[in-house]
C-alpha cells in the first residue's frame, strides 16, 4: 500500500492490487474516506496511517457498489458508509453479491480475510447533490455507465476529484453488468466540464492524475468508445492501457454489447 498526498488535505492511499485507490479528505476538523484499498494487510493499516496524518475519517463513502470500493468498513466498521441512491437500489436489489464477489476474488487471490464484509446501515445519498464536510461541501455527480449505478466526488475548493472508476491510466472503459456505452458517455459529459478546474484527479485505479491528463484520458476514452459502438474487433487502445488485460476487457465489452 502506498500513501500520497495529493493536497495538504487530501491523501490518496493506492492498494497493491490493481492500483485501487481511497482518498481522505478532510476541512472543518471533519475527514471523509472515499473507497478503499483490498488487501486485510492493508485495511488494518489503513487506520494507522490516516491518524498518524490527521486524516483519521468520521465517516466512509463509495462511489459505486463493486466490492472493491466498499471495504472502508472493514476498516471502519463503526463508521456510516454513504453511497449514491443508485448504489443503494442496487444494493438491495442484489443483496449479498458484493460479499460473494469479493469472496470469488479472494479465493482467485488467495486472500483471506478476519471476518466477512458488512456494510452495515448504509445511508443512501441524493446525486446529484452536496454532501457537507466539516465547513465545506462536496460535490456529488451522478458517474454510471461503468456500472448502472455511482458517483463522483468533487471538492472543488481543492481542486479534486474522486472519478470513481472513470478516467483510468491504466484501464480502458470497462461496460460491466448494467452498464451502457450512453450511460457512460453522459457520465464523461458531465466530468468534463469539471476537469476544467480540477487540478487533480484521483480515478479509482491508477496514479493521481492533472486536470489536463485527465481531459487527454477522457478524449481517449472518448474515441475508445467510438471504436466499441463500430464493433472494431481490435482497436487502437491508449500508450499504457494496450495490454492482454484490456484487449481481455474490450472483448467482455464487445459481448456485452453484441
Amino acid at each position: 500500500m502506498r500513501a500520497v498526498s495529493v493536497h495538504e488535505d487530501a491523501i490518496a492511499v493506492t492498494s497493491l492490487l490493481w492500483q485501487t485507490n481511497a482518498v481522505a479528505l478532510r476541512a472543518g476538523g471533519e475527514a471523509m474516506l472515499v473507497d478503499s484499498p483490498y488487501f486485510p494487510e492493508e485495511l488494518e493499516l489503513l487506520g494507522q496511517v490516516l491518524a498518524q496524518a490527521g486524516f483519521e475519517p468520521n465517516a466512509l463513502l463509495a462511489t459505486h457498489g463493486d466490492f472493491d470500493h466498499l471495504l472502508g468498513r472493514a476498516a471502519f466498521p463503526d463508521l456510516s458508509l454513504g453511497v449514491a441512491e443508485s448504489t443503494m437500489r442496487r444494493i438491495r436489489a442484489r443483496p449479498g453479491e458484493a460479499q460473494r464477489e469479493l469472496r470469488d476474488a479472494d479465493a482467485a487471490n488467495y486472500v483471506e480475510r478476519p471476518r466477512p464484509l458488512s456494510l452495515g446501515s448504509a445511508q443512501a445519498l441524493p446525486v446529484p447533490g452536496s454532501l457537507e464536510l466539516g465547513d465545506r461541501e462536496l460535490e456529488l455527480i451522478t458517474a454510471e455507465g461503468h456500472t448502472p449505478d455511482g458517483m463522483a466526488v468533487h471538492a472543488p475548493w481543492m481542486g479534486l476529484l474522486c472519478s470513481g472508476d472513470y478516467l483510468s491510466p491504466v484501464e480502458i472503459p470497462w461496460i460491466g453488468e448494467g452498464g451502457s456505452v450512453a450511460d457512460y458517455r453522459n457520465t464523461l459529459a458531465r466530468l468534463a466540464p469539471v476537469l476544467e478546474g480540477c487540478e487533480t484527479v484521483v480515478p479509482g485505479h491508477g496514479r493521481p492524475l492533472t486536470g489536463a491528463a485527465a481531459l487527454r484520458i477522457l478524449d481517449e476514452d472518448s474515441d475508445y468508445l467510438d471504436a466499441l459502438e463500430r464493433g472494431d474487433q481490435r482497436p487502437s487502445l491508449p500508450a499504457g492501457r494496450d495490454s492482454a488485460r484490456q484487449r481481455a476487457i474490450h472483448a467482455e465489452n464487445l459481448a456485452r454489447l453484441g
